[in-house]
């Protein structure tokens, strides 16, 4: 009886299926009468929606091998040996593990990250977050617990939302990996880390962050990876994982969306 139940069930379900696939796309091509799908960037018109056109994706300055195995430092040419590290790594090796960010923060991608940023545009979240899963392949396979760099309480009012938090969830969405939004705090507010001296960025970060005591006991031992949207000098990251390796994190690495190259400076 149960299985004359399942021979007649089967042509229903499918019957079903075929209905709401063409519910769904007359839905959707509705909805692109009314809401043509548009470049996220330059608002020329384009096939799907969330998704740049090909002159501006052509336009990002993605970060690819040979990079620098800390820095994420994009390099001239491969050695051929592993672990293959720049010279600024060498003089100035960070508190972090191993840094890692989609594209160099210029033109195209900086225009994007702004309009995240300061203009409350989340329409290119979705695609933030697969250049994440793409550029941290290797940072994420070792990680226990995703963790997005924090936003002092004033900014976050202010801002009413915190980037990072954003791309830490669809990035522990994607793999499967927990996002802790509150373990980390930023207790004092920073200047812009623009124009100063080395010296005096980690000046401006010392002390900035903390550990929620009530954290501790789920940070200790885990392998944890730092989101952001930019990563400019380190500092921050370095602010960070220094704290979080005092509560007894293994290892702390850190992702980005974009990372500030300066090509003058980087093999110096």
């Amino acid at each position: 009886m149960d299985s004359l139940d399942d021979a007649e069930a089967q042509p229903r379900n499918a019957a079903l299926a075929d209905v709401r696939r063409w519910t769904i796309g007359n839905l959707r091509y509705v909805a692109d009468l009314f809401l043509p799908p548009i470049c996220i960037r330059c608002h020329e018109p384009i096939s799907d929606h969330g998704v740049l056109c090909a002159a501006c994706w052509q336009g990002i300055n993605f970060i690819m091998p040979p990079l620098c195995a800390r820095l994420g430092l994009p390099l001239p040419y491969a050695s051929g040996e592993d672990g293959q590290l720049s010279s600024m790594a060498l003089r100035h090796p960070p508190a972090y593990g191993r840094a890692r960010a989609a594209a160099q923060f210029d033109g195209v991608m900086r225009d994007l990250v702004h309009g995240l940023k300061y203009a409350d545009r989340h329409e290119a979240v979705d695609l933030f977050g697969r250049m994440l899963c793409s550029a941290g392949t290797e940072l994420l396979r070792d990680a226990d617990l995703l963790m997005p760099v924090p936003l002092h309480r004033a900014r976050l009012w202010k801002r009413r939302f915190n980037q990072a938090a954003i791309l830490a969830g669809r990035v522990g969405k994607a793999v499967g990996i927990p996002v802790d939004l509150s373990a980390l705090r930023r207790t004092r507010r920073t200047t812009s880390q623009v124009g100063l001296s080395r010296g005096d960025r980690h000046r401006n970060v010392a002390d900035a962050f903390a550990v929620a005591p009530a954290a501790v006991a789920r940070i200790r031992g885990k392998r944890i990876l730092l989101v952001d949207d930019v990563i400019t000098t380190g500092s921050t990251l370095g602010g960070c994982a220094r704290v979080l390796k005092e509560a007894g994190a293994t290892e702390v690495d850190g992702l980005a969306l974009a990372m500030v190259v300066d090509h003058d400076q980087m093999f110096m």
